[in-house]
C-alpha cells in the first residue's frame, strides 16, 4: 500500500515522502501511531505542502543533528569494571549504561534504541555508533578500565599506612622502655644522695652519741 509519511523514519523516508510500504506494517503500525496517512487522491494533492512544511522542518533537524554529531563525536566515557587476566569482563557494560553516561555528559535525551552495538564484553577503548537520523550517525568513544587495579592500588596504599603506624608505635614503645630503665637506675644514686645529707646536716647528734 501507499503511504505519505508524516514524519521522519529510521530506514524508510523523511516526512513528506509517498513510499510503497507492506499492507500490515502500514496498517497496524504507521497509521494506528499517526506516523503516516494512506495516499488516497485527496492526501496525494496535498503531498506538495507537506513535502514543504517537512522540508523546513527537515533543515532545522539537521543543524540539531549536526551540532549533536560534532559532540557526540569529542566525548569519551569511561567505565569501571571488573575483569579477568585476558581483559574478558565479569559482566558487560549494556546500551543502556552507554545512552545514560551520554546523555549525563551532554545534557540530552537521547533513545536507548539509538545506540548501535552489542553489549561490551572487553576492556579497552570501543567506538560505539549513535544512529541520530540516515544523515548522521557519528561515534562515541567508550573506555573500559579495570576496576580491579585501583582496588589492589588502595590496599597497597593501606597497607603502607599499617606499617608506618606499627613502626611509629614501636619507636615509641622503645622510648618509653628506655626511660623507664633510666628512672630505674637513677632511683638508687637519689637514695644514697639522701641518706648522705641527713648524716652531714646531723653532726652535732653524732659528736654527742661518741661522747656518752
Amino acid at each position: 500500500m501507499k503511504v505519505l509519511l508524516k514524519e521522519d523514519v529510521d530506514n524508510l523516508g523523511y516526512a513528506g515522502e509517498v513510499l510503497n510500504v507492506a499492507d500490515g506494517y502500514g496498517r497496524n503500525y504507521l497509521i494506528p501511531k499517526g506516523i503516516a496517512v494512506k495516499a488516497s487522491p485527496s492526501v496525494l494533492k496535498q503531498a506538495h505542502s507537506w513535502r514543504d512544511r517537512a522540508a523546513v522542518r527537515m533543515a532545522e533537524v539537521q543543524k540539531e543533528h549536526e551540532a549533536l554529531a560534532a559532540r557526540i563525536i569529542e566525548t569519551t566515557l569511561e567505565f569501571e569494571a571488573r575483569a579477568g587476566e585476558t581483559g574478558k569482563l565479569y559482566g558487560s557494560v549494556t546500551t543502556a549504561d552507554i545512552v545514560d553516561e551520554l546523555n549525563e555528559a551532554l545534557g540530552t535525551e537521547i533513545d536507548r534504541r539509538k545506540v548501535v552495538s552489542d553489549p561490551l564484553r572487553q576492556l579497552g577503548d570501543h567506538y560505539v555508533t549513535i544512529r541520530l537520523s540516515r544523515d548522521y550517525n557519528p561515534q562515541v568513544t567508550v573506555l573500559v578500565k579495570p576496576f580491579v587495579e585501583e582496588v589492589l592500588e588502595a590496599e597497597d596504599d593501606s597497607l603502607e599506612e599499617i606499617e608506618e603506624l606499627e613502626s611509629r608505635e614501636t619507636a615509641e614503645l622503645g622510648s618509653l622502655e628506655a626511660g623507664e630503665i633510666f628512672e630505674e637506675e637513677e632511683a638508687p644514686e637519689e637514695l644514697a644522695a639522701s641518706e648522705g645529707s641527713e648524716v652531714s646536716d646531723n653532726p652535732s647528734n653524732d659528736e654527742a652519741e661518741l661522747e656518752e
